[in-house]
């Protein structure tokens, strides 16, 4: 539902921005609040299915989530929609929490493999889906459409819950912890130096990430002339690329040591980023730059987050829900900060973007290379087993 929630409206960012008067910071807010309430979500929401169960929290979750984005499709302000994508975001977030845990909770070994992979390609095939699915509707109808399909899917979702998904959680595996529990074991893992390396690999990873989220509609658009359509089409193939780079990293584990990989993805960021800010300062970003530079960033991506996210596991092996939630956390408050920075420019610059890229694939390689840096060999390869 994230991608789906933020993508398939993407292409219509000018429209947004012209139907609720406001510019292109106005409209990357809203990225912001989705995300800023994902975040907080998934960092709430675990802990406190811990406490009460999975089903009832899971239900209430995706019915607010459902309201929200009615709320995003009739917003007459760029106020009110802020305030409807913050709830939309923190309900998605606690529901995409507790799901997860339901499937640790009734799956074990192979099964459980099998199950995660199938989430995983979901995922992959979401970012794909969302942008082409958006530009349809733009071509038919209006961009609020957009949030009534998301209403719709979240109607399903709590439909699905309410006939399909039992109580996976018994009253004696509960614990009575809750939040307090998971704030004693969020400073364990925080004390960590080689998290708190990776920790700065993904979530830097996931800022340059966003800044091209946030701002390549307007790059391809308002600069460039391409068609909603177009622009999805590209979006699309970018989302493709990073998914293929995945599966190939995937393929290289237990071959390649994880961080080489990693390392390869931040100097491909790096580049594309760099190739990008000389292009948007000399020669006023043309078209076959920034799709170039934009395909190889998301490609990027592929071989950075979800490593730099497997190494962060591995490195708290005693907290992995603790450690798999403060990362997401990170990650999605990365997500929410960067699109209103990257559109300080307005929407006729790359420059702000292009900075954000370099600047987050730079502080990225500091996660890797000085934070995570491994104490030996032997514990620089381990790890690259299990991604």
């Amino acid at each position: 539902m994230a991608p789906l929630a933020t993508d398939m409206y993407v292409p219509a960012f000018p429209q947004v921005a012209a139907d609720l008067s406001t510019g292109a910071t106005g409209v990357q807010l809203t990225l912001t609040a989705f995300f800023a309430g994902m975040g907080l979500g998934q960092l709430i929401g675990g802990p406190v299915s811990d406490q009460y169960g999975r089903r009832r929290l899971l239900l209430v979750s995706t019915m607010i989530m459902t309201v929200a984005s009615v709320g995003c499709a009739v917003a007459p302000s760029i106020a009110i929609m802020m305030a409807a994508r913050f709830l939309q975001g923190f309900a998605g977030g606690w529901a995409m929490v507790i799901g997860r845990a339901v499937v640790v909770d009734l799956a074990t070994g192979a099964r459980l493999v099998r199950v995660l992979n199938a989430i995983a390609a979901v995922g992959g095939i979401a970012p794909i889906v969302g942008p082409l699915l958006g530009a349809v509707i733009l071509q038919l109808s209006h961009w609020r459409v957009s949030f009534w399909v998301v209403a719709v899917l979240g109607l399903a979702m709590t439909i699905s819950i309410a006939i399909a998904v039992p109580e996976s959680l018994p009253i004696q595996r509960r614990h009575g912890g809750g939040l307090r529990t998971f704030v004693r074991a969020g400073r364990q893992v925080l004390g960590h130096r080689s998290y708190v390396g990776y920790l700065v690999v993904a979530g830097s990873a996931m800022a340059a990430l966003f800044a091209y989220v946030a701002t390549s509609a307007f790059v391809l658009q308002s600069m460039n002339g391409l068609s909603p359509v177009a622009y999805s089409i590209d979006f699309a193939a970018n989302a493709a690329g990073m998914t293929l780079a995945a599966a190939v990293a995937s393929r290289l584990a237990g071959r390649v040591a994880t961080r080489k990989i990693i390392f390869v993805g931040q100097l491909a960021a790096l580049a594309a980023g760099l190739v990008m800010l000389v292009g948007a300062l000399f020669f006023d970003t043309p078209l076959i730059v920034a799709l170039i530079a934009f395909f190889v960033l998301m490609s990027a991506q592929g071989l950075i987050g979800p490593n730099g996210g497997a190494l962060a596991s591995a490195a708290v092996p005693d907290h992995p829900g603790t450690g798999s939630a403060v990362l997401g956390c990170v990650q999605w408050i990365a997500a929410g900060v960067i699109p209103p920075i990257a559109g300080l420019g307005g929407s006729h610059t790359a420059v702000p973007m292009a900075v954000l890229i370099i600047g987050g694939a730079a502080v990225s390689m500091i996660g890797l290379l000085v934070i995570a840096r491994p104490a030996g060999r032997a514990r620089q390869d381990r790890p690259s087993t299990s991604v």
